[in-house]
C-alpha cells in the first residue's frame, strides 16, 4: 500500500532542533562536559503547596474522570488572581483553560479565521504563532521586529491590502526569543490599531513574572478597550515551574473565549482535575516565591551578560523572560552553523535565532536554566575553545 500523508506536513519543520539534538548526543558520547541552555524548561522545583494540592487530589478516585469543564473554584481563582496581580476585573465566563499556551495558540485560529484571512505574526516569532495561522488555513503575514526599533512592531508599515483582510494579530511581551519588553503606551496604540482595522489581538503573556531591573510586568487587559478587541494567554508554566503540567488560560473577550471553548470541545474532555487543583493552589497561594525566583533568574542573566562581555562577546542585557538573546560573532553568517560549532568546540548548546524566523538570523538564544556558577564556567569554556578568535 502506498500511504500518502498530507502535503501540509511539509509546512512543519523540526530540522534545526533535530540536528542540534543529534550534535548534543554526539558530544555527550565523548564524555565532554555539556552546558545545555537549549530548551526553556525551568530547573527550579515546583513549590511545595502546589505539589501537595496535586498529590492529594490524585488520591481521590473521582478526580480521574473526565472533567469536561473548568472547576468553578478554578475559574474563581483566576478571577481573584487577575484582580490581585493586575487589577483587572474578569467574569468567570471570560476564562477558559487550555492545555498549555502552545496548544491554545495553535488552535485559536480555528475559532477566528476563515481560509484566506491574514494572520499577523511577529518575525522573529515563537513557532506556535506560525502554526496558529497554518492550522486555521489562514495566510501568515510576518511583521518585522528589529533591534533598531527595540523589537516593537512598526504598525504603519503593514500594507493596507493586508490590513483589509487581517483577522487577528499575535503580540507578546515580555517577548521570547528576543527578551524585549513593551512600554505601556504600546498597548494603547495596539488597541487603537485593532479598533481602526477591525483586527483581533491575541496577547501571549507567559513571562510577566520574569522581568528585571525593577520593571513592572503587567497584562494587556489592564489597558482600556483591551477586552473589546482581544484575549490574553496566561500560563503557569514559567512562573510556577509547571511546564510539563500544561496549565494555561485564555482570558478576555467572551465571544473569542466561547469560540475557543467550542473548538476545544471537539477534541478535548477538559483539564485533568488534579492539575486543576494544583492551579488553584498556585493562583491562590503566596506570590513571594515567584518574586524570589525572578531574582534568581536575574542573577543568571547578569552572570551571562557579564561573562560573555568579559570574554569579548559583546551582548545586550536582556529585559525579561527566562532567556537571553545574543548577536553571533561577526565572522559567522549562519546562526545554525555557529551553534553547531559552539556545542562541538565548547560543549555549549543554545538555539539558533534562525529557528524563529528570518529576522532571527544572526542571533542565538540562551535559556537561563543553569545556576550562575555554571554559567561562569560555560563562559570560560567558550573563551578556552577559541571560537571567538
Amino acid at each position: 500500500m502506498d500511504i500518502q500523508l498530507s502535503k501540509d506536513l511539509g509546512k512543519y519543520q523540526t530540522g534545526i532542533f533535530k540536528a542540534l539534538t543529534e550534535k548534543k548526543n554526539e558530544v555527550e558520547a565523548t564524555g565532554k562536559k555539556l552546558f545545555n541552555m537549549f530548551v526553556g524548561t525551568p530547573d527550579f522545583e515546583v513549590f511545595p503547596h502546589i505539589q501537595k494540592a496535586i498529590s492529594e487530589a490524585c488520591m481521590n478516585p473521582d478526580n480521574f474522570k473526565y472533567s469536561l469543564v473548568d472547576h468553578p473554584d478554578l475559574l474563581k481563582a483566576v478571577v481573584a488572581y487577575y484582580k490581585k496581580r493586575y487589577g483587572v476585573d474578569l467574569d468567570t465566563t471570560e476564562i477558559t483553560s487550555v492545555n498549555g499556551s502552545q496548544e491554545g495558540l495553535s488552535h485559536i485560529g480555528m475559532a477566528l479565521c476563515d481560509q484566506g484571512d491574514y494572520v499577523l505574526i511577529p518575525n522573529p516569532g515563537y513557532p506556535a504563532f506560525e502554526v496558529s495561522a497554518l492550522f486555521s488555513k489562514g495566510t501568515p503575514y510576518y511583521y518585522d521586529l528589529l533591534e533598531e526599533h527595540h523589537y516593537l512592531p512598526q504598525l504603519d508599515s503593514i500594507p493596507e491590502e493586508v490590513l483589509q483582510h487581517a483577522k487577528y494579530m499575535i503580540v507578546s511581551y515580555p517577548y521570547n526569543p528576543v527578551c524585549a519588553t513593551a512600554p505601556a503606551e504600546f498597548y494603547d496604540e495596539v488597541i487603537a490599531f485593532a479598533k481602526k482595522h477591525n483586527i483581533i489581538i491575541v496577547h501571549d503573556n507567559a513571562y510577566s513574572d520574569i522581568l528585571y531591573d525593577g520593571v513592572y510586568g503587567g497584562s494587556f487587559l489592564e489597558h482600556e478597550g483591551a477586552k473589546e478587541v482581544g484575549v490574553e494567554f496566561f500560563s503557569l508554566s514559567k512562573s510556577f515551574n509547571l511546564t510539563g503540567a500544561r496549565i494555561s488560560f485564555v482570558v478576555g473577550n467572551k465571544k473569542i473565549v466561547d469560540g475557543l471553548k467550542l473548538i476545544r470541545s471537539q477534541y478535548d474532555f477538559g483539564m485533568f482535575l488534579p492539575l486543576q487543583y494544583g492551579a488553584i493552589a498556585a493562583l491562590t497561594g503566596p506570590l513571594d516565591p515567584v518574586k524570589e525566583q525572578c531574582k534568581k533568574y536575574e542573577a543568571r542573566r547578569d552572570a551571562l551578560y557579564n561573562g560573555l562581555n568579559d570574554i569579548g562577546w559583546p551582548v545586550e542585557k536582556c529585559q525579561g523572560t527566562m532567556f537571553s538573546w545574543a548577536r553571533i560573532p561577526a565572522k559567522y553568517s549562519s546562526s545554525q552553523q555557529f551553534c553547531m560549532d559552539l556545542v562541538e568546540k565548547a560543549g555549549v548548546l543554545c538555539t539558533p535565532g534562525s529557528a524563529f524566523g528570518s529576522n532571527g538570523e544572526g542571533y542565538v538564544r540562551f535559556a537561563l536554566v543553569l545556576p550562575p556558577e555554571e554559567i561562569r564556567k560555560m563562559c570560560a569554556a567558550i573563551k578556552e575553545s577559541g571560537i571567538l578568535e
